[in-house]
């Protein structure tokens, strides 16, 4: 099996798991890894159609794990567990009042925003909201999302003729280039959140 192969393979099932990852609680460039598997989609001529419904249950499992530990664990767990991440308790608590005042909107929302999208489905059980209203506002969410960052992702894919010049090496350059200022910028809000402390 050559490399390209290889990515071709690798793409879907690591994309899921970032997602589901980073769905569960977990800060985690999955959003990132999506778009890249889009976009190496698109320099494959693969469907696009995959990698939407790769995100879409990567992101609907991962929240369901995210609203079960926070169900169970209640506020002291997610407490605890952001502590691990550098988050607040004050911005446990901004994010609380959000759910608390929108409800289904927030959990429509926090798809869309980076920290929401990571800590929403841990706050949703955290606050009790009833299962059944949370799974079917968080897998439209999760379709809408996946559907937004696939297309994307596959249409730079489609389209960047000067990276497509430099053939499929080109490509995963781009996408190294998009993970890396997606994990440099992670690192720098980590460490100004840390100065702040």
């Amino acid at each position: 099996m050559n490399w390209t192969d290889f990515v071709d393979v690798l793409a879907n099932p690591v994309s899921g798991l970032a997602v589901l990852t980073e769905s569960a609680g977990v800060p985690f460039p999955g959003t990132l890894l999506l778009f890249g598997a889009a976009t190496w989609a698109a320099a494959r001529h693969h469907s696009v159609l995959v990698v939407i419904l790769v995100g879409f249950f990567g992101s609907t499992a991962g929240a369901d794990i995210g609203y079960f530990l926070g169900f169970r664990g209640g506020r002291p767990f997610v407490e605890r567990f952001g502590r691990i991440f550098r988050v607040r308790p004050e911005h446990i608590a901004m994010s609380e009042l959000l759910f608390a005042r929108h409800g289904d909107k927030a959990i429509l929302a926090a798809r869309f925003l980076p920290g929401l999208r990571t800590w929403g489905s841990m706050l949703a059980g955290m606050a009790r909201m009833p299962f059944w209203r949370f799974q079917l506002f968080s897998a439209a969410g999760g379709l809408a999302w996946a559907t937004v960052a696939g297309v994307a992702g596959y249409f730079v894919g489609s389209n960047v003729s000067e990276i497509r010049g430099f053939g499929i090496g080109g490509i995963v350059f781009l996408m190294m280039l998009v993970i890396l200022l997606g994990l440099a910028l992670q690192r720098a809000k980590a460490a100004s959140g840390k100065r702040r402390d």
